[in-house]
């Protein structure tokens, strides 16, 4: 009779042998990514001379967006490599004779799948757009903090593009007393304003820097003509130059990215739900909804992943299970796009990978529990046959060319018999039809063999067999 603290014991054991992979798997991931988004900032930071503070908050804004990718990739890794490892240690095998089944291991699977999903959601919904609109401002105002202090007494300042700003004296409020601006923007001859005061504002909500000047004139001569005009203000409205741009993105600009959910409906609503434009921002407001629930799916997905590996058998659920994710996201940009282009429609469209990637998961999790491969006979020939027709002859064309080479360099050398090659050679065996295949049969990468042996010699004493091709080759070559 099984205790009732049970469930709670196992429960907890499996959440920690899951949370410690996915922690370790999202530092990896994050370093990487943190790098890969770094490297456009370097030419903003070092530009604007970022001190250290600065660059602190702007990595805050950027950490959330990062963790959009981050953490369901991590979340999926983590459960693989846990479930890898109580397969690889025979504690699954051991909980299954316990009378303890896949669906029973299921809910703490479940339950931090669900956790990260929401921390997930979160990220996606508030923190993403807050920081996003942050690090934006955070950009436009260090631009104009730039702009600001190359403005100096006594001095002309080129640092506005095509404005040239001469200042005679600042005052302690940075009032600016004695004026001088020579404005070249789209012109051949430079109007002059002289000013008596003026003075920089930067409006932050509208991403603009505007000059005020008052009390001066302004002189404007085109060829033979002359023109002076007096006024009591005059604004100058200056544009941002780079590095506001950072990775593609003008940080002077509002971008949907930046926009919290309901100013997404707002625009949509704006500019009309049926319109190409308007599916735009309804398709990042689905995209943030979604993404999350793809991650528990993908969560989900790890657990019969994991259970691939074993003794004698190849951990092949980390590569399958980056397999899967690379797909989910080029299956749900392709969809995105789609609807963005009004093939599709919108909730079928942003909602349908979801469905897809959740069947598969269900159909693959059923047949692991029944103690079946992945995928069916009927699949693993269709998939070997396309490897086959596709990736084999490049492959095999790599190899011979490696061989041409490395038999020209090594032309000196003594040549090896047939024989005493097959007797060192790799071989695969699959150990349910004990047969074994040496490297030029087209079974020798078949999913099945999951056995090695050293060499030919190795894999007949252990009780196996070549098959039809394989026997052909050796007796050829023994000849």
């Amino acid at each position: 009779m099984q205790r009732k603290g049970t469930p709670f014991l196992l429960y907890s054991y499996l959440a920690t042998e899951l949370l410690a992979p996915f922690f370790a798997s999202f530092l990896i991931l994050y370093g990487v990514f943190f790098l890969v988004r770094l490297i456009p900032l370097l030419e903003v930071v070092l530009e604007l001379g970022i001190s250290f503070t600065d660059f602190i908050r702007l990595f805050s804004y950027i950490f959330p967006h990062m963790l959009l990718y981050v953490i369901p990739m991590a979340s999926m890794a983590g459960v693989i490599i846990g479930f890898t490892r109580l397969t690889n240690d025979r504690e699954i095998p051991a909980l299954k004779a316990c009378g303890i089944s896949l669906r029973q291991m299921l809910p703490p699977v479940i339950i931090v799948a669900t956790i990260i999903a929401g921390l997930t959601g979160y990220f996606s919904i508030r923190l993403i757009p807050a920081g996003e609109l942050a690090m934006r401002q955070l950009m436009f105002q260090l631009a104009k903090e730039k702009i600001d202090s190359g403005i100096k007494e006594k001095k002309f300042t080129e640092a506005l593009g095509d404005l040239v700003v001469y200042v005679d004296k600042i005052d302690e409020q940075e009032q600016w007393i004695g004026v001088y601006v020579s404005d070249m923007r789209n012109r051949q001859q430079p109007v002059i304003i002289m000013a008596e005061r003026g003075y920089m504002k930067a409006d932050v909500e509208r991403m603009a820097v505007t000059i005020v000047l008052n009390s001066g004139t302004m002189h404007n001569s085109d060829a033979l003509d002359s023109q002076i005009v007096r006024f009591s203000r005059y604004q100058l409205q200056i544009p941002l130059k780079p590095p506001t741009r950072i990775d593609g993105n003008d940080v002077t600009r509002l971008s949907k990215g930046s926009m919290s959910q309901q100013q997404l409906l707002e625009s949509a609503d704006k500019f009309g739900r049926d319109t190409q434009h308007g599916i735009v921002y309804l398709t990042e407001y689905h995209h943030r909804l979604a993404l999350p629930v793809g991650c528990l799916i993908l969560s989900m997905l790890g657990l019969p992943l994991g259970l691939q590996a074993g003794p004698g058998r190849k951990a092949i659920g980390i590569p399958m299970g980056l397999a899967f994710f690379v797909l989910y996201y080029i299956v749900f940009t392709i969809f995105r796009v789609m609807v963005e282009e009004l093939s599709i429609p919108l909730i079928l469209g942003m909602w349908l990978p979801n469905a897809i990637f959740a069947l598969l998961t269900l159909v693959i999790f059923i047949r692991v529990e029944q103690e079946k491969p992945i995928f069916s006979d009927h699949v693993n020939n269709a998939l070997a046959g396309l490897m086959e027709r596709i990736i084999a002859p490049p492959a095999r064309q790599v190899r011979a060319f490696l061989t041409r080479i490395l038999s020209r360099r090594h032309f000196k050398s003594t040549p090896v018999e047939p024989v005493a090659i097959l007797n060192t050679m790799l071989v695969h065996a699959d150990p349910e039809q004990r047969l074994f295949h040496i490297s030029e049969c087209e079974h020798y990468s078949n999913p099945q063999c999951s056995l090695q042996f050293n060499s030919i010699f190795v894999a007949r004493e252990a009780g196996f067999v070549p098959c039809r091709f394989c026997q052909t080759k050796i007796k050829e070559n023994e000849q």
